[in-house]
């Protein structure tokens, strides 16, 4: 059964820094795009960033210069660096993988909170 398991949420101040980490399991990482979703309150789930199997990567305009999206292969983990939090950046962070020919799969989330 697949599973990807977000952590590394929590509360910090506007500013400040987290890393989140999605452990996937019963997949092919190596094949997987993955990427990072968000869902403030009261507002869609949006995308953040996405990193092929190959290693590129792109981010929304939003987190541009402050999230950094990586892989590790050989740990079957994603990880976002968040740095220079703001409030907006308030939400539920889901971890997503995309398998070929495309599968697509979802963590359960992570909240992470900035307070101003």
């Amino acid at each position: 059964q697949v599973q990807l398991v977000e952590s590394g949420g929590g509360l910090v101040q506007s500013g400040g820094s987290l890393r989140l980490s999605c452990a996937a399991s019963a997949i092919t990482f190596s094949s997987a795009n993955m990427g990072w979703y968000r869902q403030a309150p009261g507002k869609q789930r949006e995308w953040v960033a996405f990193i092929t199997s190959g290693g590129t990567t792109n981010y929304v305009d939003s987190v541009k210069g402050r999230f950094t999206i990586s892989r590790d292969n050989a740990r079957n983990t994603a990880t976002l660096q968040m740095n220079r939090l703001k409030p907006e950046d308030t939400a539920v962070y889901y971890c997503s993988a995309v398998l070929p020919p495309g599968e697509l799969y979802w963590g359960t989330g992570t909240l992470v909170t900035v307070s101003s």
